[in-house]
Formats: structure tokens, sequence, C-alpha cells
């Protein structure tokens, strides 16, 4: 080897070996600090992991990336299971080349994949086991008709679903109770398991009612309408052609002029031009179509801009818990903000039951806001510290809070984060959605289908066409498995690459 070249290796060597000796620090610092609140064994290495994960990530190490590859060496882009053992065998081979006695040995194969297979472990604790087709499981969730419809039931089990998604915003328990034992005796039937997620409401702002003079009350760019606390109070001297009662009031403490208000997915932007004593006037930006758009009752709101103090748990959220805890095999948290959300919820869980069963009850925290995003890694560490838990990337609300070009960066972020925790991950929401609304998907969607393989699981909507839906999905996850595991792509020998 030339001198330029004993120069590069060995300057190389020292920086990574600089980076790997900082991030084992402050990566052992922050494990130390998470330590003591860990009471499932399965979760210690998982955390530690993702502690020197965490810290690698807080540094820019692209220029690093790049000197690495032509020494046809890793370059750091998939280590997101195994931080330290994929930096330790760097360096083992860098210490190599240059011809110098190394600190640091290669891990073993055994140890390399651990975090592999704890994430599987995982998934198999969430999601159930393995389908024989493909390793990414199908979640469904259900229509009302599935409480009296068991021939449907049985025909999505056929087609491919894994996992049965209740949402409890929607019907009753007698509902409820009735879906959840046509599924058990359908999955029986094909002799399958199919597990069952019970997704609890939380705190969802939505629109209560709408008061109007208007036959058809709707509103275009330039227009104002009114959202207030409550009926009793109607601002009638409001020159405005749609009143609407928000479904939580306390959002009005911390509301303020300027803060972005989104209707129905994004239908309608608007932004607070006034904070009045009993509500908000709203100004509308924009809506998706440009035209006026009618505004109803029990459609989301969003707030991107602001951070409310919400209460986890509704009365009604902690009625529904109850039910689920005795019916689920996985307890669903919507509008999870942070790690306290958590603890309440675990709370809750004990109070209704005991420490020993609460402790067993798998979790899966719906990742659908700003807020929740950056406290991602204190809601994966408090939540899978107690409990066996998954994290849902519900991309609707995440695209309206945070954009979607924003949303792009976002979705992949947050599936590196968990793949460190050993967290298995649901790709959720508007998945083949003109497939299982129409029958025919759209060739965005097909890629998008395609990119869903690398999470543990993905769930599809309701439509008129679910079973083709499913059936069409378990399709594509189990040709892109041939292709790509996480972020590594795998070179299977390609028919067009044959000699013709």
């Amino acid at each position: 080897m030339d001198q330029e070249s004993t120069e590069r290796v060995n300057n190389l060597l020292n920086k990574v070996a600089d980076l790997r000796d900082n991030i084992y620090e402050e990566g052992t610092k922050a494990f130390k600090k998470w330590e003591n609140e860990i009471s499932r064994d399965a979760f210690e290495l998982s955390a530690q992991n993702l502690a020197y994960y965490l810290a690698l990530r807080r540094r820019d190490v692209r220029d690093i990336q790049s000197e690495l590859t032509p020494w046809g060496l890793s370059s750091l882009g998939r280590l997101e299971s195994r931080t330290l053992n994929n930096i330790d065998a760097v360096l083992a081979s860098l210490s190599a080349i240059a011809g110098k006695d190394s600190r640091w040995s290669y891990p073993s194969q055994s140890s390399y994949i651990t975090g592999q297979e704890q994430l599987s472990k995982n998934a198999i604790e969430q999601f159930g086991k393995q389908p024989q087709n493909r390793h990414t499981r199908i979640m469904v969730t259900l229509p009302s008709e599935a409480a009296t419809d068991s021939k449907f039931l049985r025909e999505l089990i056929a087609c491919g679903m894994n996992v049965a998604r209740i949402n409890c915003a929607h019907d009753n328990t007698e509902t409820w109770k009735k879906m959840v034992d046509k599924v058990r005796k359908a999955a029986k039937d094909e002799q399958t398991e199919v597990k069952i997620l019970m997704d609890i409401a939380g705190p969802k702002i939505r629109t209560d009612w709408v008061f109007t003079t208007l036959k058809k009350p709707k509103v275009s760019p330039g227009d104002r309408w009114y959202l207030t606390k409550d009926n009793q109070t109607l601002p009638l001297d409001f020159e405005s052609k749609v009143t609407a009662g928000c479904s939580i009031p306390e959002i009005f403490e911390t509301l303020k002029k300027g803060d972005p208000v989104l209707y129905d997915d994004g239908t309608i932007e608007s932004v607070v031009d006034e904070v009045a004593e009993n509500g908000a006037v709203l100004k509308v930006k924009r809506t998706r179509t440009g035209k006026s758009v009618r505004v109803k009752a029990e459609k989301g709101l969003n707030f991107p801009k602001s951070q409310f103090d919400l209460e986890m748990l509704t009365a009604k959220d902690k009625d529904d818990l109850g039910f689920a805890v005795e019916h689920a095999d996985i307890l669903g948290l919507s509008f999870v903000k942070d790690a306290d959300d958590i603890k309440k919820v675990q709370k809750e869980l004990i109070h209704q039951t005991n420490k020993q069963r609460a402790a067993e009850i798998p979790l899966m925290a719906k990742i659908e806001t700003v807020q929740a995003v950056e406290n991602l890694p204190a809601i994966i560490m408090t939540a899978a510290s107690r409990n066996p838990f998954s994290v849902m990337i519900a991309r609707g609300d995440l695209a309206v809070e945070t954009g979607y070009s924003r949303l792009a960066e976002l979705q992949q972020e947050i599936m590196w984060i968990s793949e460190a925790a050993d967290i298995p991950v649901v790709w959720g929401t508007e998945v083949l959605d003109n497939m299982v609304s129409s029958g025919v998907p759209t060739r965005a969607e097909v890629t998008d289908a395609a990119e869903s393989e690398r999470a543990e699981c993905v769930m599809l909507n309701k439509g008129d066409h679910l079973p083709e839906g499913v059936a069409f999905l378990s399709e594509i996850l189990e040709k892109m498995q041939e292709h790509q595991y996480k972020k590594t792509s795998l070179l299977r020998a390609l028919s067009i690459a044959k000699d013709k």
C-alpha cells in the first residue's frame, strides 16, 4: 500500500475510533438513566442499542460514510439494529487494512443478528406468527358489517388478513363483541390465527355539530367561519356562513391568533383570525379543490402549530379500555403526545386489572402528531420498558400536521428509530386506498404498498373492495420480500438479467 493510501486509512481509522468512543460514552450515559425503569428483560439490550443509535444520529457522519465506501467496508447506513457491532466490525477491518493490532474484534454472527431476531420475536408477540408466504402482516380495519357477516370475515382471512382492527371511535361494545366473536370463529374455521387490535379513540378533536342558516353550508377561500366551545352562546351577530361546535373546548385556552386549523384531513385550511370569548374566528386560506367545501359535523380538526394539554384518556376511553383488556390482543392508543401519556395508560391498566396483567398487554402507539415524533424515543422507552410494544405510523393525521413533503422524511425516521429499539412498525393510512374503494389501484399507491414491505405490518382501511385489496397487497408483499429487508436490498437472480 502506498504512503497516500496508508495515511488515508490511518486517518479514517482514527475518525471512526473517535466516533465509536463518543457514541459509547454518550449512549452508555443515556442508558443508565433509563436502566432502572426497565422491567422487561427482553427490552434491555434493545434499549441499550437505541441509546447508542440515537447518540450516532445526533451527528452528521456523511463524510465518514463516503470515505469508508472505497475500502469496500460498511458505510454505516444499515446499522439500526446493531449499532456498536457494526462500527466494531468496521474498525476491525480498518485496523487489518492498516496493518495494526486492533482493540476491536469482529462480532460473532449470533450477536450481529440479535436485534433482528428480537424484532422478529416482538412482531410475533404483537401480530402473531409470520405468514408462510411473507414476513409482513396485513391488518384490516373492520367495517360495521363484520359484526353480522361471517362469510365476509372468512373471505378477508382467506385473502391474507392477519390482524383485525376495531376502531372504538365507531359503533359500541355490543357491536365490538359480535366482531370479536365472529373473528375468533372465522379464524378457527380457517385454521389460522388472527390477532385483534382495539383502537381506543383518545382525545380526537372534531366538529361536534354545525349551525347555519344555509341549506348547504359551504366555505370558500377568504370566507370566515366560527368555531365555538358550546351551543349555549352562539354568536348570532357574527357574519359567518357557518358556526361549528368543537368536541374538546379545552383547546381554546391555548389557541391564539395566527394558529393554523385544518378541517377533515386538510380539506379546508384555515387560520385563527380572532380569538373570542367563547370560541375563535377562522379565516379560510385555501381548500383542497380550490372551490367551496361543505362543513359537516363529526369531521376531524388538526392544529399543527398548537400544543394542547389534553387528558390522554376520556371517560369513554376508560370504559372502552376495560372492554378491550378483556377481549382484544393489542391495545391501540390514539393521539399519544409524550411519555407521560403512556404512563397514564399504564397506570389505568393497573387500576383496571393488576400489575402483572397490565404488563402483559401489548400496546400500540399511533404516531400522528409532530409532538409524538419529537418524543418518539421517550415514548418507546416508557412503553416497551413495561409492555410488549409497537408503533403505527398514522400517515393521514401526520401528513396534515407536518405537510406531505415532511411526511416522506418522517415516516422513514420513525421506522429507523423503531428498528434500533427492535420495535415492530405498522405502516398505516390510505394504503391502496383507491384499490379498496374502487377495485382499481393507482400507480402511485402500488409503489407505496411496495415500500410498506419494510414494516412488520401494513394496515388497510375500509372499502367496498376490501377482500380484493387484501389479496393484492399480500401479492405485492410476497414479491417485494425477495428484493428488500428494511433498508437492505436483497440481490436474488433476476430473470431480465439472464442471457437471451
